[in-house]
C-alpha cells in the first residue's frame, strides 16, 4: 500500500511550523514558508541566488551565491531547522527593550547554533509602476518594515565588536546634534548622515552580510497568470539596502520623509551602539517618528528598484511555473486561503460587462 503524502513542502522537513495544519498555509505564513522551500529546491537543482552587494566604488554588483552558503548549513540537511518569525540569537545582544522577531531563523539542531537570520520579501513580478513596460523592463516593488532596519543595525554592529572605535571615529560629527527628534535640527546636519554613509560603505565593504531574502515570481504582465519562467531568488546584502533609502540624496531635504527618516534610524541605532554597545530599536523608531506613521519604513516602486535588480534572471526567472508542483507537496494547494477582494474578482470577470 503506497503512503499517503502529507502536505509540507520541499525541504522543510524540522520546522517550528505543522504544514499538515490548515492554518500554517495562511498568507501571512506562506510567504515565509514558500520562498525557504523555493530557495531550498533552487539548492536541490543547484540554482545559486542572484546576490545583490556592492563593491569597494560602492556601486551595486550581482554574484551568486549558494544556498548552504546563505543559511549557514545545507538546507536538506537532517539537522537543518527552520524557525520562522523567531529571535535571531545572535542579534540578541545589540538591543535594549523589546526583540524584534525576524521572518527566518536556520539553526543547526545538532548543536543548537543559529546559522542565519533573514528578513523575507516574497515580490511579484511586475508591479505596477513596470506592469506596461517592455518585459525587460519589469521589476518589483519593495516594502521595508522598521524591524528591518533594527537588523541592519545589529547587521553591521556584529562586525565592530572590538571595533567601536573605527566605526564611532566616522560617526564623531554626530556629537553636533543635540536634538535628534528635532525635524529642522536634523534637516540642518542631513549632510553628516550622507557623509557617514559614503564612510560606511568604504570602511564595511569586505565585512557585508546577506540579510534579505527577495524571492519573486512573475505573471504576464499585470494578469493572474504566471509567466511559464516564474520564480527566482535574490539576496541583498545589508550595505547593498541601504541603497534602497540614501540612492536620492542629491541635495539636503527640505523635510524628512521615510526615506530620509529610515537614514536617521539606523545613524541612530549605530551611534547608540558605539556609545554602549546596544540600541533601543522601540525607542527610537517611535520618538523620530517625524510626523509619519510607523506601519513602514519605506517603499520602493518597481521603477527605482529596476537599476538594482536588473539582470536577466529578473527577465527570465529560472524556475519554471510546472516546477511548483515539485515545491508544494502532498496536496498543500488545496489548504491555501488566498485573500477574496473585490476588485481582483471583478478584474477577472470580464464577462459581466459583456
Amino acid at each position: 500500500m503506497t503512503k499517503k503524502i502529507q502536505p509540507s513542502l520541499f525541504g522543510i522537513t524540522n520546522s517550528n511550523r505543522d504544514y499538515t495544519l490548515q492554518e500554517t498555509w495562511g498568507k501571512n505564513m506562506f510567504n515565509s514558508s514558500f520562498p525557504a522551500a523555493l530557495v531550498a529546491y533552487m539548492y536541490s537543482k543547484k540554482v545559486d541566488c542572484v546576490y545583490i552587494r556592492t563593491n569597494k566604488d560602492n556601486n551595486i554588483e550581482h554574484s551568486k551565491i549558494s544556498v548552504d552558503k546563505l543559511f549557514g548549513i545545507s538546507p536538506l540537511d537532517k539537522n537543518t531547522f527552520y524557525a520562522f518569525e523567531s529571535v535571531y540569537a545572535p542579534f540578541q545582544q545589540f538591543y535594549k527593550g523589546t526583540i524584534p522577531r525576524i521572518d527566518l531563523v536556520v539553526q543547526n539542531k545538532k548543536t543548537g547554533v543559529c546559522t542565519s537570520g533573514l528578513e523575507i520579501k516574497l515580490t511579484a513580478l511586475p508591479d505596477n509602476s513596470t506592469c506596461d513596460l517592455n518585459e525587460n523592463e519589469y521589476s518589483c516593488e519593495l516594502v521595508i518594515r522598521p524591524d528591518t532596519i533594527s537588523y541592519l543595525a545589529c547587521s553591521i554592529s556584529q562586525h565592530y565588536l572590538k571595533r567601536k572605535a573605527k566605526l564611532a571615529e566616522i560617526m564623531s560629527d554626530f556629537a553636533k546634534i543635540k536634538h535628534w527628534d528635532n525635524e529642522r535640527e536634523i534637516i540642518k546636519n542631513f549632510g553628516l548622515f550622507v557623509n557617514f554613509m559614503d564612510d560606511l560603505a568604504k570602511m564595511h565593504c569586505e565585512k557585508q552580510s546577506a540579510l534579505v531574502l527577495q524571492p519573486v515570481w512573475k505573471t504576464e504582465g499585470k494578469s493572474s497568470r504566471l509567466s511559464e519562467n516564474c520564480l527566482d531568488a535574490f539576496v541583498w546584502s545589508d550595505l547593498a539596502l541601504t541603497h534602497l533609502f540614501t540612492g536620492y540624496f542629491m541635495e539636503l531635504p527640505t523635510r524628512i520623509g521615510r526615506t530620509e527618516r529610515t537614514l536617521v534610524w539606523l545613524s541612530k541605532m549605530l551611534y547608540e551602539f558605539v556609545q554602549t554597545g546596544q540600541f533601543n530599536a522601540a525607542e527610537i523608531i517611535d520618538k523620530l517618528s517625524f510626523n509619519t506613521k510607523n506601519d513602514k519604513a519605506f517603499s520602493v516602486a518597481g521603477k527605482s528598484t529596476y537599476p538594482l535588480l536588473k539582470c536577466k534572471e529578473l527577465t527570465k526567472p529560472r524556475i519554471k511555473k510546472n516546477e511548483i508542483r515539485n515545491i508544494i507537496l502532498g496536496g498543500g494547494q488545496n489548504l491555501l486561503s488566498p485573500e477574496r477582494r473585490f476588485d481582483a474578482i471583478i478584474y477577472n470577470s470580464p464577462e459581466l460587462f459583456v
